[in-house]
């Protein structure tokens, strides 16, 4: 068997760039995988590239644009790890939780914030709502701090069980690792597939896909927002390479706290030359960001 790919592989072609948003706001091309991919090649370390570790946002856009298919999200969080955002998080000890049988929802933090909204997406879904939903692992991970292996353990113990999980952003990806027997599915794709759903979609909606997920799945998925666009006539933040142009919402360094790109400056970008009657966003991250820059209605396509 073939080692994967690693930094080594890199030819410099510069593809990552194009869907990279860090990239696009600093044009600095030390905080891009290329420019890291680079760096590595000519020995620097971690320690040395800590600016630019601490710039990606994760929206893995860059992984399915490589040629030489290097897992550039793996690669960054072994990179995070030895250069985090913080050495240390408040990850919770929960305790053994029940399994739950079924479709599993994870909600993460944004949707939890709007019970209305959850109890509405658990219902679409057929789902229950885990009490664990791993929101603080994920976070953590990203951040580049240590889970304890007890923590993990009993999270996962939590979905061990469930039919599917339906789950967003980087934990999505995550759980693929840990858990490669079970049916993942983001959340963005279990909504939009659902046919009351999609016959609430119109030709003057602006669809924003939720990156990390879709990236992580990007082959496959690629096919189920064409289907979803062809058969409602809606647009999408997809661009010309049929990546997922990100806003970064739900970023690491936005939910710690810490400087990170200008989210409303990635969502006008998105809007930028498009004519549209609505926004429709996967991510409840990304609400009050369009909501910011634009006067047309902003709704989660779970409430459509």
């Amino acid at each position: 068997m073939g080692r994967l790919p690693s930094y080594a592989s890199c030819s410099g072609c510069s593809l990552c760039l194009l869907a990279c948003p860090v990239w696009r706001q600093t044009k600095d091309i030390r905080l891009t995988p290329h420019g890291r991919a680079k760096a590595l090649q000519h020995g620097a370390t971690a320690a040395a590239l800590g600016e630019s570790i601490r710039s990606c946002t994760f929206c893995g856009a860059c992984e399915p644009a490589c040629p030489e298919r290097i897992p550039l999200v793996d690669m960054m969080l072994e990179l995070r790890r030895q250069s985090p955002l913080q050495a240390q998080l408040a990850v919770a000890d929960r305790g053994e939780p029940s399994s739950l049988p079924g479709n599993v929802l994870l909600p993460g933090k944004a949707l939890r914030q709007n019970k209305t909204r959850l109890d509405r997406i658990a219902g679409l879904l057929d789902a229950g709502i885990a009490a664990d939903d791993g929101a603080d692992i994920a976070l953590a991970l990203e951040a580049g701090a240590t889970v304890p292996a007890g923590r993990l353990r009993a999270f996962l113990k939590g979905v061990e069980k469930a039919r599917s999980i339906i789950a967003e952003g980087l934990l999505l990806r995550l759980l693929r690792g840990w858990l490669p027997a079970r049916e993942i599915i983001s959340l963005g794709e279990a909504l939009s597939a659902l046919e009351s759903v999609r016959a609430k979609l119109r030709p003057g909606d602006l669809y924003v896909i939720e990156p990390s997920a879709y990236h992580a799945d990007h082959a496959r998925l690629v096919g189920h927002y064409d289907r979803l666009r062809s058969g409602t006539g809606m647009k999408t933040n997809l661009d010309l390479q049929r990546l997922a142009v990100p806003t970064a919402a739900s970023s690491a360094q936005r939910g710690l706290g810490l400087p990170g790109i200008d989210a409303a400056d990635q969502a006008r970008w998105i809007l930028e030359g498009r004519a549209f009657e609505r926004v429709v966003v996967e991510d409840a991250n990304d609400c009050a960001v369009f909501a910011a820059v634009t006067d047309r209605p902003v709704v989660h396509v779970a409430d459509l």
